[in-house]
């Protein structure tokens, strides 16, 4: 017999199955544009009906979310205030697409259960992980065999809940997952439905240069969110630049439709110089920027 866990899984993998399916589908038109999201952690400290007023200037159809501390919700207010923030976008006709979380595993302190029960109630479909870290000083196999059973509690209870947890590369040493490799090894042993990528060319190009094609196969039947962000090369590092300036180009967009993905799409602007929205100057800056890189992704897009 079944457990309750066990039974309220499969009935929820069921229920979602339209939901969470992987976005590489049948491959769209080549007129048709995807989704597209705007991570809108350059304006955190809006009031909410602000916010939503300024990202519906904007022109993109909803956010990526930042809930997590120091973001637009914090999880100690998720129940009161998360639903105010969707309430404010929805009245917009903009959705919250995805949330920006500190969660990587089932735990007290990120209180994963109210955020992701939370989001679930208001019709959120999915949400990013935080990143798993290495320590240089030991074995990285037993490290990846320690985050095996914590990563599979955390699928086990978005897929009873009903949401989806998207993983995001990121460059550097330091992350699993910079390669790709290691954590879709980790990833194969879950359906594509329970687990996601959030998938970040600037930081798959960083990490690997001319591979990118490949990390993008790797990804490619489970990915959850495509980012889009930019950057330069800059002596023996990087510098984050405007859509329109730097290494990541359309041949990116043109590999995505290849393959038929359908969206949905985040835009990420992270090359302003540090401020605060509240500062009219700074907000005029970050709005401009916002749809100024909205207009080359959406050129890219054809």
């Amino acid at each position: 017999m079944l457990s309750r866990r066990a039974w309220i899984g499969q009935v929820a993998t069921v229920a979602g199955a339209t939901l969470l399916r992987p976005a590489f589908a049948a491959a769209p038109s080549p007129a048709r544009s995807p989704e597209i999201s705007l991570f809108t952690k350059h304006l955190v400290g809006l009031p909410y009906e602000q916010l939503a007023d300024i990202v519906a200037e904007i022109g993109v159809n909803g956010i990526e979310a930042p809930v997590r501390p120091g973001g637009h919700v914090e999880p100690a207010r998720v129940e009161e205030d998360l639903p105010r923030l969707a309430e404010a976008l929805r009245r917009r006709g903009l959705a919250i697409t995805m949330l920006t979380t500190g969660i990587n595993e089932v735990s007290a302190a990120t209180r994963t259960e109210a955020v992701l029960r939370t989001a679930r109630a208001l019709g959120i479909p999915r949400f990013r992980m935080n990143w798993y870290a290495y320590d240089g000083r030991r074995s990285p196999w037993v490290q990846l065999d320690e985050i095996r059973p914590k990563l599979r509690d955390l699928v086990q209870l978005a897929r009873e809940i009903g949401i989806q947890p998207c993983y995001q590369n990121h460059s550097g040493a330091k992350y699993v997952g910079a390669g790709v490799w290691d954590m879709a090894m980790l990833m194969r042993e879950h359906p594509a439905a329970d687990l996601a990528w959030a998938f970040d060319i600037f930081h798959a190009t960083v990490e690997g240069s001319t591979s990118w094609p490949t990390e993008l196969e790797l990804v490619r039947e489970r990915l959850g969110m495509a980012y889009f962000k930019n950057f330069a090369w800059e002596g023996k590092g990087h510098r984050s630049v405007a859509l329109a300036d730097g290494v990541v180009g359309p041949a990116y967009v043109d590999r995505l439709k290849r393959g038929g993905f359908a969206g949905p799409v985040c835009l990420h602007v992270e090359y302003l110089p540090e401020g605060s929205p509240k500062d009219a100057a700074y907000l005029k800056q970050a709005v401009a920027a916002s749809r100024a890189d909205l207009a080359t992704l959406r050129g890219w897009w054809g």
